[in-house]
């Protein structure tokens, strides 16, 4: 998987969700695309918990100030 930004792997995770729902897909290709979407939905967790660290970083620096 090549290195995707937050909005980027965003957009592949609503385009995987769609595939798998449609329920037109086999079994290993579902497999492949699950794992694909875990990654990317852990990947995406991550993104959001830095930015909540960095912002409540920010705002006890403004508040100390």
């Amino acid at each position: 998987m090549a290195e995707l930004n937050y909005e980027q792997s965003m957009a592949r995770l609503e385009q995987i969700v769609a595939k798998l729902e449609d329920g037109s897909l086999g079994l290993d290709e579902s497999l492949k695309l699950f794992e694909e979407g875990t990654k990317l939905a852990a990947f995406c967790n991550e993104s959001l918990d830095k930015a909540e660290q960095t912002i409540v970083t920010l705002q006890g620096e403004k508040v100390s100030k």
